[in-house]
């Protein structure tokens, strides 16, 4: 038996496709913001002077013979205006901020990303750092043709220029920085006498490298990708919330100019939309984005686009804030400003200005009602009890008084608590201005006045020459021990 001829099936020729390299990770283009102006524009550098007046001035205001806001970390006080905190009102600092978080959630479930487009510390350095690349190098045009093309002498003179402004407010902003915790007179001395210990030398190149880096550099990359406000915004947001928006029916289809401007003005769906698709919306964006995409993340809510969008519409004849801040329900609904000041006090909103009220409240009764004076009692474990001259029972304790006044005062010191109980130490004691002072007491009674063991007693601690008005008084627990 003979076996059959195999069959040969030809195979079809295979396409050969070249290997394609696609990267994981796309440089950044550089962004080059174009300067704009108008009502938010204002706004903004309003809040720029603002904020850099109260920063850089604070540390230069006195109050009495000290300066105003300082944060002594080494004697471990913190002096704002005529308020002298110790640690352990560190309460005080937590209800803070607190209070500053609820009101960044407070804010934003009204108008969204409004302390990042106007207040952040980001955006107003951002702003400054613009400010004076605008004015060395020119505005967008000039500094694109300048990057893009080779390294000339007018170049390398304009960009030294710009780095060695960047840089003196970078090292400003540090002195300033670490001025609030170490006073800023004697720190500026120290600086222009070459003696400035080591610490102070690592934060102010610290903060002023910071400064340097993220304003002149990194800029909308801090707003994209470090900071973690712009992950979680989106849970505070709601379709009530304020945002920058575009106006998509009244624009789209967009196109250039039709040369029938009064027709197309007349009649907006006659051919195109308003949206002449100039793009200044993105060029001016500090954040690169196409607002006319609908709401985006990296939106800081700054309204550049919108005074841009605005001058736009003025020179064609159409109707302004084809680009405007409003809510998703007014946007679907056509409604205006009282439509949207009719959902601003809606529960969530509420419910933060309740706890936000609440716990203002709250810190401020605490400062006001905040007794001047603190005491704390440790007991010298080295002595627990001893028998004294003339057969008493002896127990030694060390008390830290802290005058939280600017006064010196006296203090007299008492106890209670057992029969007999008295002082045997140091009763009147004097302690400085916002100072701290440890003080060793002895209390004694009668030997055998008592049964064994552990005894509660109190300190009391009055202080002498209150003038008219009621002396400080403050009592504090502690254990006196009876040995058997």
């Amino acid at each position: 038996m003979t076996d059959s001829p195999k069959k040969i099936i030809p195979i079809a020729a295979v396409e050969v496709v070249e290997e394609v390299l696609v990267p994981l990770y796309a440089s950044q283009e550089k962004i080059y913001p174009r300067s704009v102006s108008g009502l938010f524009s204002r706004w903004r550098w309003a809040l720029v002077w603002i904020t850099q007046l109260v920063f850089y001035g604070l540390p230069w205001l006195d109050w009495g013979q000290r300066q105003a806001v300082l944060f002594d970390l080494g004697a471990r006080r913190f002096y704002i205006f005529n308020l002298v905190l110790y640690p352990q009102d560190f309460i005080y600092l937590t209800g803070l901020l607190v209070i500053c978080a609820l009101s960044l959630f407070l804010f934003t479930a009204v108008a969204g990303r409004l302390w990042c487009g106007f207040a952040c510390p980001q955006t107003v350095y951002t702003e400054i750092f613009l400010w004076i690349e605008r004015h060395v190098e020119g505005d967008r045009q000039a500094r694109m043709r300048r990057d893009a093309g080779p390294m000339t002498l007018d170049k390398a003179v304009k960009k030294s220029t710009k780095h060695a402004l960047w840089l003196l407010v970078g090292l400003w902003t540090g002195i300033t920085f670490v001025g609030y915790f170490s006073p800023i007179r004697g720190l500026w001395a120290e600086a222009l006498g070459h003696q400035l210990g080591g610490w102070e030398v690592f934060w102010i190149l610290f903060y002023g490298f910071a400064t340097y880096g993220n304003a002149g550099f990194m800029r909308e990359q801090v707003c994209k990708y470090m900071c973690p406000y712009a992950r979680f915004q989106s849970a505070m947001f709601d379709k009530d919330t304020l945002i920058v928006s575009y106006d998509a029916e009244r624009g789209e289809p967009r196109g250039k100019l039709s040369k029938h401007v009064d027709d197309q003005a007349k009649d907006p769906h006659k051919s195109k939309g308003h949206c002449v698709d100039c793009t200044l919306c993105v060029q001016v964006c500090p954040t690169g984005i196409d607002i006319r995409n609908g709401l985006q993340y990296e939106c800081i809510g700054c309204g550049a686009c919108i005074d841009v969008c605005n001058e736009v519409m003025d020179k064609v004849n159409f109707q302004r804030n084809l680009i405007h801040f409003t809510t998703q329900n007014a946007q679907a609904e056509h409604g205006d400003a009282d439509n949207i000041l009719q959902h601003v006090f809606r529960p969530r909103v509420g419910v933060y200005l309740l706890v936000l009220l609440a716990l203002t409240a709250g810190v401020l009764g605490g400062l006001l009602s905040r007794m001047p004076l603190k005491v704390d009692v440790v007991r010298d474990r080295g002595v627990l009890a001893r028998l004294a001259e003339g057969g008493r029972l002896e127990n030694v304790y060390r008390l830290q008084i802290m005058n939280a006044t600017e006064l010196p005062q006296t203090y007299h010191l008492a106890a209670e608590g057992l029969p007999g109980l008295s002082v045997a130490s140091e009763q009147d004691v004097q302690v400085g201005p916002a100072e701290s002072r440890w003080v060793p007491v002895r209390l004694q009674i009668e030997d055998g006045s008592a049964d064994s063991g552990s005894h509660s007693v109190r300190f009391m601690v009055t202080e002498v020459d209150a003038d008219q008005r009621k002396p400080i008084h403050v009592t504090e627990k502690a254990t006196f021990l009876v040995p058997r």
